[in-house]
């Protein structure tokens, strides 16, 4: 029987960290920075997720870095806001099958943010409760908004909505003002968005979306990785109704998960789930609905 392992280690670059693992996947998370979960992969395999980008930008709040990744944020996106140095160490204590990591409260926002992680024992499955705490003297509105940074050369798969609504609109995408929409890397399919990560392609591209089927995916080298979360009808998101955010400038790419808008009163908090699932020998040969939609119903939709 398979069990969760839990132990402090040196990873390269980035000093202390957490490592969970079971029998088949380790998770590392950053502890002399973050929170961050830098890993993500099978046990001696490469890491899914992007760890060493050095973009960064300047604030007088400190330098924020991108590092890669998996983080919390909270937005709407605004500088200097979202863009809060976590280079200072952070406190862990252990839970059943996992770590619970928080910063201290951040300068001039007062905003604390933390995350649950947990491995299950049996599965290549993480779960993260990402918990954003309002400690000013005031409520505060904002989004809890997780990013995670994967490593490029794969494909990234969006679904949009099915939901039936007659006579009325039931998808959105959401334009930043340097996307293109006839960017190469983006493939506009009935039922999904395909996004290649090219990276010798480095001009920004960024989309927004209601995801309400709940899930996106991202395949690369035969493996599939799928992030979940669920969609919240008839509340608020940022970003003119985007639950789903991707970015990529050719480099990384980043699946971007948001919750709905809330107002936190003092001491209150806002939580956003997610779960990661990862699977080997997932290839696709031709990205088509037809193609996408029998890898979902293999390894996707249960």
């Amino acid at each position: 029987m398979s069990k969760v392992k839990i132990s402090e280690i040196e990873y390269a670059g980035f000093g202390k960290c957490i490592e969970i693992s079971n029998s088949e996947v380790d998770i590392v998370i950053t502890l002399d920075c973050g929170p961050r979960i830098i890993r993500f992969g099978f046990i001696g395999g490469e890491n899914q997720f992007y760890e060493k980008c050095e973009i960064s930008v300047d604030s007088k709040y400190g330098k924020w870095n991108i590092m890669g990744g998996h983080r919390l944020w909270h937005g709407p996106e605004n500088v200097p806001r979202t863009y809060i140095a976590d280079n200072n160490p952070i406190k862990y204590e252990t839970i059943e099958d996992g770590v619970k990591v928080t910063q201290d409260i951040e300068p001039w926002t007062q905003i604390q943010k933390e995350m649950c992680v947990t491995l299950d024992p049996m599965e290549n499955k993480v779960k993260i409760v990402h918990k954003l705490t309002n400690f000013n003297a005031w409520p505060v509105e904002l989004a809890p908004w997780s990013v995670t940074v994967m490593a490029p050369g794969g494909k990234e798969i969006i679904p949009l909505s099915k939901s039936s609504t007659g006579s009325l609109p039931n998808r959105s995408i959401v334009l930043w003002p340097y996307t293109r929409f006839n960017d190469e890397r983006v493939s506009w399919l009935d039922q999904y968005v395909v996004l290649d990560i090219k990276p010798a392609k480095d001009e920004s591209f960024k989309i927004g979306t209601n995801n309400e089927e709940g899930w996106a995916a991202y395949v690369r080298n035969d493996n599939l990785f799928v992030i979940r979360s669920d969609y919240a009808h008839n509340m608020s998101y940022p970003d003119s109704g985007s639950s789903y955010e991707t970015y990529t400038n050719g480099n990384l790419v980043e699946m971007e998960i948001l919750g709905p808008l809330e107002k936190m009163e003092v001491e209150g908090s806002s939580t956003l789930a997610e779960t990661w699932e990862l699977k080997r020998n997932v290839s696709i040969n031709e990205f088509s609905d037809e193609s996408i939609n029998d890898m979902v119903k293999k390894h996707i939709v249960k």
